[in-house]
């Protein structure tokens, strides 16, 4: 685009304003702050501590008849404030673990 500016022509240099803004947007988005823990989803849902996560693993394969390495926690949640369950792969099958926070394992069952 050609302005006249004092009986001379000089050109916007649109091509250049362009690109520079779109570095500026994404230099101004890296910039955000992370969210506050009360504002991140997994402050959601609590996990099994891992030595109660481990206390089952060790309860499945045993109850299994397979080897502790083969017995995996998959995922864990708090049922109330003094127990857990926790889902496990044992060898392939999916098993859940039910533990309190003594670390005395009331349940293990096929999922």
């Amino acid at each position: 685009m050609a302005i006249a500016i004092g009986g001379r022509m000089r050109m916007r240099q649109w091509a250049v304003h362009g690109p520079a803004t779109m570095v500026i947007a994404v230099a101004l988005a890296a910039c955000q702050s992370a969210p506050t823990p009360d504002q991140m989803s997994r402050t959601k849902v609590e996990t099994a501590p891992a030595d109660l996560q481990l206390l089952c693993a060790g309860a499945a394969a045993k109850a299994s008849g397979v080897d502790s390495s083969k017995a995996l926690p998959t995922s864990s949640r708090k049922l109330d404030s003094k127990s857990y369950q926790v889902e496990l792969n044992v060898a392939g099958k999916p098993t859940s673990c039910i533990v309190d926070t003594d670390g005395k394992v009331a349940s293990v069952q096929p999922a």
